[in-house]
């Protein structure tokens, strides 16, 4: 039984005691290996590191020529002499090694040797019995093995250390050659250096992009030599041009987070001849934090750091709901906010019905361009407004989204808004019927079949249904166009053509004047956005103006015709004068060419509302029976005598323009000599000036005019006073300063005339305001103090938010816009800051000052 267990334990144990054994040898055959072969290895170690040692310590860069290359010729046959003894190498055999592990673990008996020893002979069971009970024996002493340390041999070969210098000067030499004067490998391969070549004259710049409005930065100017950080938009172009040198010199620009990038020359600065010519030049975009480097050859010449503010994404969300305006156009209000201004945007519209799955729409999505903000705004709030109850979208439930672009790309989306799309609400039934098929083809011209069928049932019974022959005519001639149609530019052309006929039935040709004048507000308005030239505007202006009257006229046309819109009308043209939309008109004009774009489109956008109030028909409360009525014309005729003393002042202060002008162009003459000043006086002639007595003939009419505007107020004061209502401290007031401007147009004081008019006219503003009070007293009194009444009084106000007619005219305290001398007087300052601009004797801080001025506007 025990020798039947001796027997289920071997193999176990002769295989733990086999991975034993083998690990042993392994390790064992390391050590052989490594204690073989570094001492012949050792001789070309030491040779290259006394290479390396000389060429990090910049010992090559200081030989001449002929001892580098015998320096390093020594060197190569030295280290082919190092590469000998390694053929004498030899790996170490399986005897040696496990004789090795027995002298290293002191065995006797080679116990290693005899698990790999086999009998020979015949076979024997006595004798394969006892060698395996000896082989049993001999393991038993394997139980513990150790590989043995290597034993190299160095240390008797060397006896003094010098294999330790060798190592201590490469490490030193590695440490140096980090350091300004270290060297590099290849020296001893390159022929040293000549004499330093004159030193480069080096202009560096950035140039932020266009949109930023950030000024150009001179990184070698005097004044930045001292900055350490240079901070410049995403996006800004670097140019460095170095002149003179050794045309070695090379650009190179390491970000914070990546690997460094080769700046090459650019352009003409890297052709053969420029390079001759020692001028090189080089080009790239700054668009993350790093260091710029410019060498020569190895030396550094200059470095400049760079913090890059990156360009933000915009923002733009909606204020408030989509609308409609009271003409019918799309409202949209929004707020875009971004860190240089966004360049465009547009509002996307998406069909919130589904649509039949092979539907073929004849037409996209409505197309609206967005406003964008006033350049300077804190809140980046703005307004668009669009007519599109043309498209055929109209009335449909849609889901707008907005976009905003910057001008390096990035775009911005709001959030979804979903709404009814405006649409023009017709009255005549033929006119809804053609409007609602159009429709149908419009999104679907696959149903023009349908379409067909629905149009020849309406032409069934012509008398019944078509009064007027000529759109009987009309409706017959699209439905020979439909029938006989064949592409979608044909379908839509029958589109475009059904909405004409619905027009003509529905508003006969008042549609055409309404899409001229919004055609010419929108090509003005979009000059305005482009800064368009002083003939463009021009031009624009006198196509608004030309639209304007034909509008007027064709809905004058259609109030005498329509009793309940004459109704609606305003009764003595104070809420909306034809000379107020020719003055606002002359406003924008002359502010658009003077340089207040943002002003003209603000004057552009309430000139829009007004005629979208006129359009819509705003209903208007008939009020002014009796008493009130004569109110109300006392008071329309003081805000005409307003509006009187206000064009006086304007000409007043244009005839003291020019009189100053005659009195400085006789000082020049007087200064002037023979014939310059005859030929000065013939020239100034010439001008358009006007001469002595006619500017005298003139301000003497300016007296006659001021006297008839002083007899005219005593009247409207005598007819206030017959109602009930006393006149205040300001009447009294403008009486005086009137008196005063015509007694200083007798003197030909001008200057001293228009103040005192600007007084009497700021005084007749202060009497008007006190005499409005007591009129709505007087009227909430009449109808007993209603809180409907109140409500009227206090917000009933016309499209230029001036008081309706109800209330009175309007006194210039709510609608400010510049007049003709504000416009007059700005020009000056313009006129005055160019020309100090142009004197080259200014200080430079003067001049910098004056052009941040003129950049303002």
């Amino acid at each position: 039984m025990a020798g039947s267990k001796a027997r289920d334990d071997r193999p176990e144990a002769n295989a733990g005691m086999l991975g034993r054994l083998a690990r042993t040898r392994m390790w064992t055959t390391a050590s052989m290996a490594l204690e073989r072969f570094w001492p012949l290895v050792l001789p070309l170690l030491v040779v290259a590191s006394l290479f390396l040692s000389l060429s990090w310590f910049g010992v090559f860069r200081l030989m001449p020529d002929w001892l580098r290359i015998g320096t390093a010729a020594v060197f190569g046959l030295a280290a082919l002499a190092a590469l000998y003894p390694l053929r004498f190498f030899r790996w170490p055999e399986r005897a040696s090694v496990d004789r090795r592990i027995e002298r290293a673990n002191e065995l006797e008996h080679t116990p290693v040797l005899v698990q790999a020893d086999r009998l020979t002979g015949s076979s024997d069971g006595f004798a394969e019995a006892l060698w395996r009970e000896h082989q049993k024996r001999m393991a038993a002493k394997l139980g513990h093995l150790s590989s043995d340390l290597p034993r190299t041999g160095v240390p008797e070969r060397d006896p003094w250390g010098l294999r330790a210098v060798a190592l201590l000067l490469l490490v030193t030499a590695f440490a140096f050659s980090a350091g300004p004067f270290g060297g590099r490998i290849s020296d001893a391969f390159h022929a040293a250096p000549g004499a330093p070549p004159v030193p480069p004259r080096i202009d560096a710049w950035v140039t932020p992009p266009p949109y930023t409005g950030k000024p150009p930065i001179f990184l070698t100017a005097d004044a930045n030599r001292q900055t350490d950080l240079f901070e410049a938009p995403e996006g800004s172009d670097l140019t460095l041009r170095v002149t003179g040198g050794s045309g070695e010199e090379t650009l190179s620009y390491s970000p914070l987070d990546g690997d460094t990038l080769d700046i090459a020359p650019q352009g003409e600065a890297a052709s053969p001849q420029a390079q001759r010519a020692g001028v090189r030049q080089f080009a790239g975009k700054l668009t993350t934090d790093g260091l710029l480097m410019l060498k020569s050859g190895d030396t550094e010449i200059g470095s400049w750091a760079f913090q890059i503010k990156p360009d933000t994404a915009p923002a733009i969300s909606f204020i408030g709901e989509p609308k409609r305006a009271l003409n019918g156009t799309l409202e949209l209000a929004y707020q875009i906010q971004d860190d240089y201004g966004a360049v465009s945007g547009k509002a996307g519209f998406e069909m919130l019905e589904p649509q039949a799955p092979d539907a073929r729409p004849l037409y996209g999505e409505p197309e609206m361009p967005l406003a964008l903000p006033r350049k300077g705004a804190k809140d980046g709030a703005a307004k668009t407004s669009r007519d599109l109850t043309e498209h055929v979208w109209a009335g449909v439930p849609v889901r707008v989204k907005l976009t905003a672009t910057d001008a390096s790309g990035q775009v911005a989306m709001s959030e979804e808004k979903e709404f009814r799309m405006p649409e023009r609400p017709f009255t005549n039934p033929l006119a809804r019927a053609l409007v609602e098929q159009r429709r149908v083809l419009a999104l679907d011209a696959n149903r023009r079949d349908r379409v067909l069928d629905l149009m020849e049932g309406v032409m069934l019974r012509p008398d019944e249904t078509i009064t007027n022959p000529s759109h009987w005519l009309a409706l017959n001639s699209v439905f020979s166009r439909l029938k006989q149609a064949r592409t979608d530019d044909d379908l839509r052309g029958v589109a475009d053509y059904l909405w004409q006929i619905a027009l003509a039935v529905e508003d006969g040709d008042l549609s055409a004047a309404e899409r001229r004048l919004r055609q010419a507000q929108e090509a003005l308005k979009n000059a305005l956005e482009n800064n368009a030239s002083d003939e463009e505007i021009e031009k624009l202006m006198n196509e608004l103006r030309a639209a304007m009257q034909d509008f007027l006229r064709e809905f004058a046309e259609r109030a005498q015709r329509d009793p309940n819109m004459a109704q609606q009308m305003p009764q003595n043209g104070q809420e909306l004068r034809q000379s107020d939309l020719e003055k606002l008109m002359d406003q924008i004009e002359e502010l658009a060419k003077s340089g207040a774009k943002d002003q003209a489109r603000d004057l552009l956008s309430q000139l829009q509302d007004m005629m979208n109030n006129l359009q819509a028909g705003r209903q208007q409360r008939q009020q002014g029976q009796g008493q009130q009525s004569e109110m109300r014309q006392q008071m329309d005729k003081l805000g005409e005598l307003m509006r009187r003393q206000q064009e006086m002042m304007n000409e007043t202060h244009r005839l003291d323009q020019m009189q100053r002008g005659q009195r400085q162009r006789g000082q020049d003459r007087g200064e002037q000599q023979g014939q310059e000043g005859q030929q000065g006086e013939q020239q100034q002639g010439q001008g358009g000036q006007m001469s002595p007595e006619e500017l005298a003939e003139a301000l003497r009419q300016m007296q006659q005019g001021q006297g008839q505007l002083r007899g005219d107020l005593g009247e409207i004061l005598k007819g206030l006073e017959g109602m009930g209502i006393q006149p205040g401290e300001g009447f009294g007031e403008a009486g005086e300063a009137m008196d005063g401007a015509g007694q200083a147009l007798g003197e030909a004081q001008g200057e001293q005339a228009v103040g005192e008019q600007g007084r009497a006219l700021e005084a007749l503003r202060k009497g008007a305001q006190d005499m409005m009070q007591q009129m709505q007293q007087a009227m909430q009194g009449e109808q007993g103090g209603s809180e409907e009444g109140g409500r009227q009084q206090s917000s009933d106000r016309d499209p230029l938010g001036r008081p309706r007619a109800t209330t009175g005219p309007d006194f210039g305290d709510t609608v400010k816009v510049p007049d003709e001398i504000d416009v007059q007087r700005a020009r000056e300052i313009l006129d005055a800051i160019r020309k100090r601009l142009g004197n080259a004797l200014s200080p430079e801080i003067e001049r910098d000052y004056l052009e941040r001025l003129l950049q303002m506007r």
